[in-house]
């Protein structure tokens, strides 16, 4: 992965990667924290094995 600057670091959304062992996944979760607060939603990953939660925008890669 490329490096990012500071600024825009802030504003871009985190990436987790995954077991399939964690699967359902739900956002938000353990991963995550407490400093996100959306309702929860299950993610479908696609064929690359990627999903993005669709209010936080954090994204999810399988390992």
């Amino acid at each position: 992965m490329a490096e990012q600057s500071v600024a825009a670091a802030s504003t871009t959304p985190h990436q987790y990667r995954v077991s399939r062992s964690e699967l359902p996944l739900a956002c938000p979760n353990r991963l995550v924290g407490d400093g996100v607060a959306h309702p929860k939603v299950f993610l479908r990953f696609d064929e690359e094995g990627r999903a993005v939660c669709p209010y936080c925008g954090t994204e999810y890669v399988l390992e």
